[in-house]
């Protein structure tokens, strides 16, 4: 028996699946038109936005036949599951509930936040995993540069908000030096975010690396001086100030370093 279920994917190129088998979405434009539906669901996205995000400031004299044209071949692609109806003046989508990878992604970390602020670091862990998986890839790979520009900047920061939340969790269950060589990494792709750095300080120091960890803060420094012509955040400096306060690697720890209500 064929597998009903069907699954839409934003966190990664876009893709509409019917249980293991891929449902073709031809063209960067009607992928864009049906991503721009998705991230707007149970709301009318109007012609005029449609077209920035599939055209930019230029779109074509026949964009409202154009765009009614992707409506129509995404609902023959993807009905029943899937509703598109015109509301003036634009396209409403209903989906059901759980379909969506992003209302997904969004729902598991919000639980894994909820778990982490009740001290249950396991179980935060858990979350944060799973809603990480549902990553395949650069978000919204495959539609136009237009759409790219509006929505991958705020779900890249939810990925990475999510992934130092999950790195936060393990440092409280004391998996310090295993985290480091991934946490090295991080801070190699993105030099400027602090918070990485801040966790790579603390894995470091918890592993016996103390001095490590403080060159880690001053090429930190040095970068957002040379960079952003700004001074290191309250937090990284509050990491560097218990790194050099503590007499012992086995008495710093996130409290010690993040302070109350940072995070």
């Amino acid at each position: 028996m064929q597998n009903s279920h069907r699954e839409f994917r934003v966190l990664g190129p876009v893709t509409a699946w019917q249980g293991e088998r891929e449902i073709p979405l031809k063209g960067s434009k009607q992928r864009t038109m049906f991503a721009a539906l998705l991230f707007q669901s149970g709301q009318v996205v109007s012609d005029l936005r449609l077209g920035e995000l599939l055209w930019g400031d230029r779109p074509p004299a026949t964009a409202s036949a154009q765009i009614h044209t992707y409506a129509s071949r995404l609902r023959r692609q993807l009905a029943p599951a899937v509703t598109i109806t015109r509301h003036h003046p634009g396209y409403l989508l209903q989906v059901i509930y759980g379909q969506v990878d992003i209302d997904l992604f969004e729902s598991q970390v919000r639980f894994g936040h909820g778990a982490l602020r009740l001290g249950r670091h396991e179980e935060s862990v858990t979350w944060f995993r799973s809603a990480l998986r549902l990553w395949h890839g650069a978000a919204l790979s495959n539609v136009t540069e237009h759409l790219i520009e509006a929505e991958r900047p705020r779900l890249e920061e939810a990925r990475l908000m999510t992934l130092s939340a999950r790195i936060d969790a393990e440092l409280a269950l004391g998996l310090h030096e295993r985290l480091i060589s991934e946490v090295v990494d991080l801070v190699y792709q993105y030099p400027l975010q602090e918070g990485f750095r801040a966790q790579l300080m603390i894995a470091l120091d918890h592993g016996g690396c103390r001095e490590e960890a403080l060159s880690v803060y001053r090429e930190g420094r040095r970068l957002l001086a040379e960079e952003l012509g700004v001074d290191p955040s309250p937090t990284l400096r509050s990491v560097y100030q218990a790194l050099l306060s503590s007499d012992s690697a086995e008495c710093l720890t996130l409290t010690d370093c993040y302070g109350a209500g940072v995070s």
